[in-house]
């Protein structure tokens, strides 16, 4: 239908169902197919995962964090041993966000103004400055394909004046990154749209991110507490103010519920830690909605998560074993479980793309969430 192409960074938009938008993104290191679901390697690492088991699932693309990075094992090592695909063998696009969010929800001590912000390390309570020029820097040594802006994400709920006042600075600190950023061919950086849940707010951000003609744009702090509804209505408002012919990225959400709503909305990109956290902690995603593997209720069920996957993990070990595994608080339950919550997501993203392409996604929409509706019992 449409595309950009900027020295090697491309999006097209192939097709549309109603407002759900099925995409390309082409960099030199792969393809990534939109709508995308990018799972969260945090320090290089995707919890309790192999990289060839993510790939294998159907990721194209992995997130990786500045903050965590940048405090262990540091940007500039990374760099001296041949960058972050190099060190943790994983070839393909990564997106690395700036840190932001981190910065507001990890660190100790902090001290934000206008050149940048100044905090603790949560690992060891070192001091450290992050500037939008420093933000950029350290995404550079990392060598990430995909580069977010520095940002303030305030936590909701919030006053006007807070969220008016750090959606400001960070529209200041895109122009900043912008110009730290440069023209790097085959490369992105991505701005963020803040404004809470502010309507005018959202769209003054989302237009003047807009006016720096950006090879993607970001919608951050909505993962930040606010109900469903809220930031459902958020996309409804900021979404056609960003040009339609670039992508656009959900920063931090969600549950598959979430990812379904937000991609019948316009959304291009999702990252969030919800399938390997909630792996580790015994719940499991399936085509049949959440189940809980340390209910009682398995202990005894021989029957695998999903007879039909095509997950290892999903088809092929009994829900006893699996109830045994994390009971027991055995390692291995979370790794098989956080192996079939990132293929569920995957799958669902496959599912997700398909109805687009054949457009019939608000039918798919409306199969999948009767089918999570009916639960997980009615199966046995």
């Amino acid at each position: 239908m449409s595309d950009v192409k900027t020295e090697n960074f491309k999006f097209t938009l192939k097709a549309t169902s109603a407002k759900a938008r099925l995409g390309e993104i082409t960099m030199p290191r792969g393809t990534i197919r939109t709508p995308a679901f990018m799972p969260v390697g945090t320090v290089g690492t995707v919890k309790a995962m192999y990289l060839d088991q993510v790939r294998e699932g159907g990721a194209d693309i992995i997130l990786g964090n500045t903050y965590h990075l940048m405090l262990r094992p540091g940007a500039e090592r990374v760099a001296r041993l041949g960058g972050l695909h190099e060190l943790i063998r994983w070839p393909h696009p990564i997106l690395t966000d700036s840190g932001g969010f981190q910065v507001m929800s990890l660190s100790g001590l902090r001290k934000l103004d206008e050149k940048g912000v100044t905090f603790k390390s949560h690992v060891d309570g070192s001091t450290h400055h992050m500037s939008p020029e420093r933000s950029i820097e350290i995404q550079g040594l990392l060598g990430s394909d995909i580069q977010m802006q520095l940002d303030e994400c305030v936590a909701l709920p919030a006053e006007r004046k807070e969220i008016e006042r750090a959606m400001e600075m960070s529209l200041r600190w895109a122009e900043r990154c912008r110009v730290a950023f440069g023209e790097q061919p085959g490369k992105a950086m991505f701005g963020i749209v803040q404004g809470g849940d502010i309507p005018d707010l959202r769209i003054r951000s989302a237009e003047g991110l807009k006016q720096l003609d950006l090879k993607g744009y970001s919608i951050g702090g909505l993962a930040v507490g606010e109900p469903q509804h809220v930031m459902l209505e958020m996309l409804r408002i900021t979404l056609p103010v960003l040009p339609t012919e670039k992508p656009r990225y959900l920063m931090g959400v969600g549950t598959p519920d979430d990812i379904l709503k937000s991609v019948a909305e316009g959304i291009d990109m999702f990252d969030c830690v919800m399938p390997t956290r909630s792996g580790r902690h015994g719940l499991a995603f399936t085509r049949r909605g959440k189940v809980n593997i340390r209910n009682a209720r398995h202990a005894e069920d021989m029957r695998p998560l999903d007879e039909e996957s095509n997950c290892p993990a999903s088809r092929d070990y009994s829900r006893a074993y699996l109830h045994h595994l994390v009971r027991s608080n055995e390692a291995l339950g979370g790794m098989l479980l956080s192996w079939n919550n990132l293929s569920y997501y995957q799958e669902l993203m496959q599912g997700i793309r398909k109805s687009i392409e054949e457009g019939r996604f608000e039918d798919f929409k409306a199969e999948t969430m009767d089918m999570w509706a009916r639960g997980d019992i009615e199966a046995r």
